[in-house]
């Protein structure tokens, strides 16, 4: 029986590795575009499309506020439910919405606090026993106890805080889904938002998707270039083109501020007035304000 050719493992390794980086950066830049472009679920004739930009720009304050201040699971429970809700009656799509929501909500929620439910940064009651040592261990006046596990204080706190991230996201995300994004402008300008806030979210909002783009490209000629390559090889690649990806970035950044100098660009950001508020935009607005009351009793 001959023996394995060595180049094989590590044209398998870099297989996997290339395959494994096709698909994060296919799926960071379809994440990126289905999030930041809504028209299709803006113009669909749902309850939260029928309402005017400035009402829903309040109710995204206002209920991220109550969200935060709120130190209880059952509002923060009732306040998904309410989400639900609205965004079934604006005939979104649940499951792609709730699963974006779901996984940014694990991964800057649930994992970033996930750490917190040990004794070692929350003391309270042990409900779970991980690790056991002989005798209490110190180094430089921090102390680990004897016995190392999750309590239940440790776990409340990982809970409200992945309620939270969940809910405001929920939030975030069926305002962004329902709403064109120079409605948001407009909305924010009308609510005396600084001029240089809006401009800053109106180039970031144009550009990414250039530089989603950019990103692509650049991993596409590069597959087109080389066959394999080890997995070194690949972290080095991917360190460079990310600070490539930057310098451009800060380029195309001064060269779009240099041609608006030049067009008579002066700092301020002129749009049409907006429309007054109608009867029912009036009326739903007391509606969402009696709901977010009734959230914060809870």
């Amino acid at each position: 029986m001959s023996p394995t050719p060595r180049h094989s493992a590590k044209s398998a390794g870099g297989a996997s590795m290339g395959s494994l980086l096709d698909k994060s950066i296919s799926r960071l830049a379809d994440l990126i575009k289905t999030t930041c472009i809504q028209w299709d679920t803006a113009r669909r004739d749902g309850f939260f499309q029928k309402l005017d930009a400035r009402l829903k720009v309040f109710f995204l304050l206002f209920f991220v506020v109550i969200v935060s201040i709120k130190t209880s699971p059952l509002p923060e429970a009732g306040i998904a439910l309410f989400v639900l809700l609205l965004a079934g009656l604006s005939k979104l799509n649940l499951k792609s919405f709730y699963g974006r929501v779901l996984f940014l909500s694990f991964v800057f929620g649930f994992l970033v606090a996930l750490p917190s439910c040990l004794n070692l940064v929350s003391p309270g009651e042990l409900i779970l026993t991980l690790v056991t040592f002989p005798q209490n261990t110190c180094f430089r006046g921090w102390c680990v106890p004897d016995s190392v596990g999750i309590t239940r204080q440790g776990m409340e706190g990982v809970l409200m805080l992945t309620l939270r991230v969940f809910n405001s996201l929920s939030i975030s995300f069926l305002v962004i889904y329902t709403t064109p994004f120079s409605e948001i402008i407009r909305a924010l300008k009308s609510l005396k938002v600084p001029d240089t806030f809006l401009l800053i979210i109106s180039l970031a909002y144009q550009y990414i998707f250039i530089f989603t783009k950019t990103m692509e490209d650049i991993h596409l000629a590069k597959k087109s270039k080389v066959v394999e390559g080890d997995s070194a090889e690949t972290r080095d690649w991917i360190a460079g083109r990310m600070a490539f990806l930057l310098r451009k970035t800060k380029i195309r950044c001064e060269e779009v501020y240099n041609a608006m100098l030049a067009k008579g660009f002066s700092g301020e950001i002129t749009l049409y007035p907006p429309q007054e508020l109608m009867r029912k935009d009036m009326a739903w607005a007391s509606v969402l304000i009696i709901c977010g009351v009734i959230f914060l009793i809870l």
